[in-house]
């Protein structure tokens, strides 16, 4: 990689302070109409990351009208907060009304617990549950009748794979309330892997001496679920609660199916697993739009907020993973949603400190972040200086990135090194001794984000201390424990 950088030879020009939520009227700018935007973060334990994405998801939700939130974290676990924030009876007590965004996020007891259940996340929670709250409030006072649509309160969904046992669960759950009689395929699915002990390396090595496996069931289970979706949604239409809870019984259904796939593939240590994973999400997040369109109008008007790290988010054909064959988040939303109804915003930091572990499975700590190395993104967006900045009371920076382009063929300088810059990306799993040599992705900025918020010092996240439930359903799948 070219030393002696510059300013204008990286192309870094249209950047501003970023000290307090103001600032951020450039990116809300810059979003415009967007139905899709998408929020990074460079590690899974900072708390300005969280914030900041905070900030930015209620101007989205207040000013522009978006629809729910959909993130790096399991369907189930995540549907219950989306219950609490609107107010959902909860499914062991039928009562909502003594539980808080602390109670909730007890959900998230699986390692990593701090990505989720912690405090940064609360406070968001609480005012996605006001915000509702007062949105309800509204709807009946003016149509003075006791009848709520929820069809236009804020939803928080999980995008990932990884709960394979607990999504057969909850739709078990699901199935006794409304369906005992078409238990059976459930029934069936779970039984099917209960003599792995919930263990997911056992199921996965097992598959690979012996070619039995559960796909079958699984498929089946979701083809069940299927066919007694006409039933179902014809005896709930108009109901928006009941029909949520066949939606999410459905997710979960193909949340099994994909995670059962991905365990089985995650075995032979291929990159195919990553890209199940990061399909899995796009599918997710193409159903989520679906299901929160109006169907009255006929052009679809629902609008996603995202938020997962940078390795999901930004576009994967301007990082070396695109040598591997991987794909992303980023990359697919671009390619499926058009890029121009698309903004992929990153997030990086100079120094500071983090919440991660040291080793799969391993107790979090906090850890220093060093300053990033020499002539990587971080390092050149830590020294650009402006009167602007000089004056500010951080050396934060709101980078608005552009690219000469039409719309998708963004990649035609990949032989430029001009554009080519390591980007710092910490995982769950972090060693700050070692991170210069497995915490940096060759990076294109311009091409793999529209936006960046750089948080010039970072500090470690507010996690909730709770006891992790010891649980092998998550060996090292994420690649650098991202």
């Amino acid at each position: 990689m070219e030393k002696n950088t510059t300013l204008e030879k990286d192309n870094i020009v249209n950047f501003n302070k970023l000290d307090n939520s103001k600032d951020l009227d450039k990116l809300l700018d810059r979003i415009g109409d967007s139905q899709f935007v998408l929020l990074g973060e460079a590690s899974h334990g900072t708390s300005e990351f969280y914030r900041w994405r905070t900030e930015i998801t209620k101007r989205l939700i207040k000013e522009k009208g978006f629809s729910f939130i959909a993130v790096e974290g399991d369907w189930p676990d995540c549907y219950k907060v989306n219950r609490y924030i609107k107010g959902f009876p909860d499914y062991d007590d039928n009562n909502n009304s003594n539980k808080s965004a602390y109670d909730v996020l007890y959900s998230f007891n699986r390692w990593p617990t701090w990505m989720w259940a912690n405090k940064e996340i609360m406070e968001l929670v609480e005012w996605l549950k006001l915000y509702n709250d007062k949105k309800k409030q509204v709807q009946k006072d003016s149509s003075n009748s006791n009848l709520i649509s929820t069809k236009k309160l804020i939803g928080f969904y999980g995008l990932d794979l990884y709960s394979l046992w607990e999504s057969m669960e909850a739709i078990i759950k699901y199935l006794e309330k409304i369906d005992p009689k078409s238990i059976k395929n459930a029934i069936e699915a779970y039984n099917c892997f209960e003599p792995y002990g919930k263990d997911v390396k056992n199921y996965a090595r097992a598959t690979v001496f012996v070619p039995e496996n559960c796909e079958d069931e699984v498929i089946e289970m979701l083809s069940s679920l299927r066919k007694k979706m006409y039933d179902y949604s014809k005896r709930d239409h108009g109901n928006r609660e009941k029909e949520e809870e066949y939606f999410n019984a459905e997710q979960n259904a193909i949340t099994a199916k994909n995670a059962e796939f991905y365990y089985r593939t995650m075995i032979r240590g291929d990159v195919q697993s990553w890209n199940i994973r990061d399909t899995h999400m796009m599918e997710t997040l193409e159903r989520l739009i679906t299901f929160h369109n109006d169907k009255n109008k006929e052009k679809g008007n629902s609008k996603a907020i995202v938020w997962a790290h940078n390795t999901h988010i930004g576009d994967a054909r301007a990082t070396d993973m695109s040598k591997d064959n991987m794909i992303n988040l980023g990359q697919l939303v671009r390619e499926r949603k058009n890029k121009n109804n698309t903004v992929l915003i990153g997030f990086g930091t100079y120094k500071g400190s983090v919440i991660a572990a040291k080793q799969w499975g391993e107790k979090m700590e906090q850890m220093e972040v060093p300053p990033a190395i020499d002539e990587s993104w971080d390092n050149i967006l830590h020294n650009l200086q402006r009167e602007s900045i000089a004056a500010s009371a951080t050396n934060n920076k709101l980078i608005i990135l552009s690219y000469e382009s039409d719309n998708n063929n963004i990649f035609d300088n990949k032989t430029n090194n001009n554009t080519w810059r390591w980007q710092r990306a910490i995982g769950v799993v972090y060693n700050p001794q070692y991170e210069k040599y497995g915490n940096y992705v060759p990076t294109d900025i311009h091409s793999r984000y529209d936006a960046f918020l750089f948080i010039d010092e970072t500090h470690a996240l507010h996690p909730m201390h709770m006891q992790t439930i010891k649980d092998e359903d998550l060996p090292e799948t994420f690649p650098t424990g991202l």
